[in-house]
């Protein structure tokens, strides 16, 4: 019975030292502010750690391990802290840079934290991680063309191109397009979607040109890398050809209907006149002949 008495003992005094244990690694809290940064910007991180427990600690530093991910530390990887009484706390603060050709996206920045209880000078480590975004600026350029033969008073097509410079994509991209010099033969507002970076996409519609000076007027709208709703407009200049312009410049050539018509009128007409004259002189012929008849 004392045996087991002193079993029991033991595995008591081990579940309180376990969970002291436990108490203790939970007891220094470190928590970081949330940042975003751009791609080749630097950003700076504020750690804070906390001695919620009710004895001291000593020689507190903080490091940060960069080596597997694509952002540098400006400065000292680590950090120290004077000692922390408890429930006190402190801050630590570094500079990071991400790389220029990072993917932006969501990471996790791991830390070290180390640290010795003043009590008994047992040194302690604690890793653990922090969330840092890195986002996209968007970046979105627009061209506009007509199409090859755009000549007042016919029938055409501007096509409106949405080109992403940027590192992220923009989604749910709609175009939407608003005439001036020309009457839209088709609908107003076509979807795009998803434009990826280093992409372009199209927006075309059917026209019937009315100027020689039209102008492309749109309103764009889209989601940007941080699904933000964004509103840009634009108003490009377009140029559209009068028929004689185009003839002068060689877009078009003349039409040879015109002439095969005219032509053709002509000799009908030539022909005629021909048939009248053969006829005339026909009828003249036999009159004479009668007339000599008659002489006789």
């Amino acid at each position: 019975m004392k045996q087991k008495t002193k079993v029991a003992v033991g595995i008591g005094i081990l579940i309180i030292y376990m969970l002291s244990m436990i108490s203790f690694a939970s007891a220094v809290i470190v928590n970081a502010n949330f940042i975003t940064i751009f791609p080749g910007e630097e950003g700076k991180i504020t750690i804070e750690v906390d001695n919620n427990e009710n004895f001291d600690i000593e020689d507190v530093s903080v490091s940060l391990i960069l080596a597997e991910i694509p952002f540098t530390v400006v400065g000292s990887s680590e950090k120290s802290i004077d000692d922390l009484d408890e429930d006190d706390d402190d801050r630590a603060t570094f500079t990071i840079r991400a790389s220029s050709d990072i993917v932006p996206g969501d990471y996790s920045i791991p830390y070290l934290l180390e640290y010795t209880n003043s009590d008994d000078d047992e040194s302690f480590e604690k890793e653990g991680t922090f969330g840092i975004r890195v986002s996209a600026k968007t970046d979105i350029d627009f061209t506009a063309e007509v199409n090859e033969n755009a000549i007042v008073g016919e029938q055409g097509r501007i096509t409106l191109e949405v080109v992403n410079k940027g590192l992220g994509d923009i989604k749910s991209v709609s175009v939407q397009i608003f005439p001036s010099g020309f009457e839209l033969l088709s609908k107003d507002e076509i979807f795009i979607g998803t434009v990826n970076p280093d992409d372009t996409d199209i927006a075309t519609f059917d026209v019937f040109y009315r100027s020689s000076n039209p102008t492309l007027s749109a309103t764009i709208e889209y989601k940007d890398f941080d699904n933000q709703d964004q509103i840009q407009t634009v108003s490009i200049p377009l140029k559209v050809y009068t028929r004689e312009e185009a003839l002068e410049l060689g877009l078009i050539s003349q039409s040879s209907t015109g002439i095969y018509i005219g032509l053709g009128i002509a000799l009908a007409i030539a022909w005629i006149i021909y048939r009248r004259v053969k006829k005339k002189r026909k009828n003249k012929q036999q009159g004479k002949v009668e007339n000599d008849k008659k002489k006789y």
